[in-house]
């Protein structure tokens, strides 16, 4: 069974749509600097420059919840692109996060710290399922809803799922991707595991210290053929492989021999039926992270030898959106395969001394990108990569 990409959405602090994005990629413009609130205005990040009121306001929402819920629907909205339900097709939502509504909490928190007005029902915005069923609200879906939480790795799952179940036959057409939000907790906590980078982060540099974080939300449409005969949909890509690995080798580490990456790209080969050979460009997971990036190199290496395809980690442009990532940057995927771009690795300066592996660092116009393969990684060994392709 083919499965269709025939839309995509995304959010983040390079552009609030698609297109936003793309023209941010091409003039390496990050979205990267001090944030603008009391949790983030000491740091670097990638914060969006709009209050959630002004997100309301701006793209029309429904949902008066949490950021992180916001921010879903605004790129999930923009993907399903005044798509409606029918009644002969099964539609579905499977939406990622890590932290839910934590900043809504915090929010009340803090009031109650302050003995100020404690509102105990807003802790309820704080459940990660409120995204997707904001979702389903603002586009008018009341099939299936699900919602992955495996960290870092969430979006990428959250593709995943949506694919294995079309070819179960149980979804014709389903949203997929994952979101999140900056939050007091999340920047302390991976200060606290010290890869958090004060400086701007320089991905597969010899001189990496570790991550700016960042937030946003992606998530792009899949259908079937059934789906596209209702639909009319155009296709933008085809989604071709994928595949989750845990190797369980750390809390958060990723084993250092790069094992858990190895099996998940190699699987997701074996499930696109593609060769190394056929991949044309590799949007790397690729965090700054000394243990992130010496590990997603050896598993490049052992799984592509001497030849290795252009790659890239974008997360200089963005930080890190957790799970939001592999959502934003399967959009990335889909706009290299649709205009034949490779985009740069922002800061890099010196190669990984183990590996000696050469990121692309300029923004290139290329013949032609048939095949992208895009790494997300989460805690606890939770490797995924999936397979996109042109039409």
């Amino acid at each position: 069974m083919d499965i269709f990409v025939t839309g995509y959405g995304a959010i983040s602090c390079i552009g609030l749509n698609v297109q936003e994005h793309f023209d941010s990629l091409l003039n390496e413009k990050s979205g990267i600097k001090k944030g603008l609130h009391p949790h983030s205005e000491r740091f670097l990040v990638g914060e969006i420059p709009l209050t959630n009121q002004q997100l309301i306001d701006r793209f029309q929402l429904k949902a008066n919840g949490s950021r992180t819920g916001l921010l879903a629907c605004i790129a999930a909205k923009e993907a399903f692109n005044g798509q409606t339900e029918h009644p002969e097709l099964k539609t579905g939502i499977i939406s990622g996060t890590s932290v839910g509504g934590m900043d809504i909490s915090e929010i009340e928190y803090r009031s109650f710290l302050k003995e100020q007005t404690h509102d105990l029902s807003k802790y309820k915005e704080h459940l990660s399922g409120n995204a997707a069923e904001e979702i389903a609200n603002e586009l008018g879906i009341d099939g299936f809803l699900n919602t992955i939480s495996t960290a870092c790795s969430s979006a990428a799952n959250a593709i995943m799922m949506g694919a294995r179940m079309m070819l179960q036959g149980q979804l014709d057409r389903v949203v997929v991707g994952g979101t999140d939000a900056l939050s007091e907790f999340t920047i302390n906590g991976f200060r606290s595991l010290m890869i958090f980078d004060e400086n701007w982060c320089r991905p597969f540099d010899e001189s990496r210290k570790g991550l700016n974080l960042g937030e946003g939300a992606g998530f792009i449409v899949l259908e079937n053929s059934k789906s596209l005969a209702i639909t009319k949909s155009t296709p933008l890509a085809k989604l071709k492989g994928w595949s989750n690995a845990s190797d369980a080798y750390h809390q958060t580490a990723s084993s250092p021999e790069g094992y858990g990456a190895t099996l998940s790209i190699t699987e997701a080969l074996k499930v696109a039926k593609l060769n190394p050979s056929e991949i044309d460009y590799i949007n790397a997971h690729g965090t700054a992270t000394p243990n992130n990036d010496l590990s997603e190199s050896q598993a490049i290496k052992k799984v592509f030898g001497d030849i290795i395809p252009a790659f890239s980690s974008t997360k200089a442009f963005t930080g890190h959106t957790l799970a939001a990532s592999g959502g934003i940057e399967a959009v990335f995927g889909i706009l290299a395969i649709q205009h034949g771009y490779v985009f740069a690795n922002l800061n890099h300066r010196n190669v990984i001394e183990e590996t000696k592996l050469m990121p692309v660092t300029k923004t290139m116009k290329v013949d032609k990108v048939r095949n992208v393969l895009s790494n997300s990684f989460g805690f606890g060994g939770n490797n995924s990569t999936i397979i996109l392709g042109e039409v």
